[in-house]
């Protein structure tokens, strides 16, 4: 997660974003949803963002891009429903990862980390996994659109 102002980050960091966040859910649905649709089966589970459900400070680039993840999510399983394959987009809010230290920006870092610090505990890399199972685990027959999940604590 490579935080910044748009008139001051690197434009390299927003291609990095892309390249990540977007590309690779993009390439990865390009390779497995040919043969879920000729099998009549599957699931897909992209990981978004609850910033791409809504924007936050300092954010713009990386908003982008997980508001991306998320419509592309939304039009792909609405064309493939047909076919049974089901398209889940979980949107977690801040999880403890070594994400933040990508950002280049000292101040917007330190910033984010008083944030956090107030909200109390973030969520866990493993309750975002039983988010996971908990959508590929239902029958094909249902299909969990979204979980936007987020710390009790967490304002934003």
């Amino acid at each position: 997660m490579l935080l910044g102002k748009v008139q001051t980050q690197n434009p390299e960091e927003w291609q990095r974003m892309f390249d990540v966040n977007l590309m690779g859910v993009l390439n990865g649905t390009h390779v497995v949803l040919p043969s879920m649709i000729e099998r009549r089966g599957g699931t897909i589970i992209n990981i978004s963002s609850i910033a791409g459900r809504k924007t936050l400070p300092d954010h713009a680039i990386y908003c982008g891009t997980k508001f991306a993840v998320h419509a592309f999510t939304e039009q792909i399983r609405e064309e493939v429903s047909q076919y049974d394959v089901r398209l889940v987009n979980i949107a977690p809010g801040v999880v403890e990862t070594e994400l933040l230290s990508h950002s280049t920006d000292k101040q917007i870092v330190d910033d984010y980390k008083t944030w956090k610090t107030k909200m109390g505990q973030p969520m866990e890399s493993e309750d975002i996994a039983r988010c996971i199972m908990f959508a590929y685990e239902q029958p094909q027959r249902i299909c969990i659109r979204e979980i936007l999940v987020c710390p009790t604590r967490q304002d934003k």
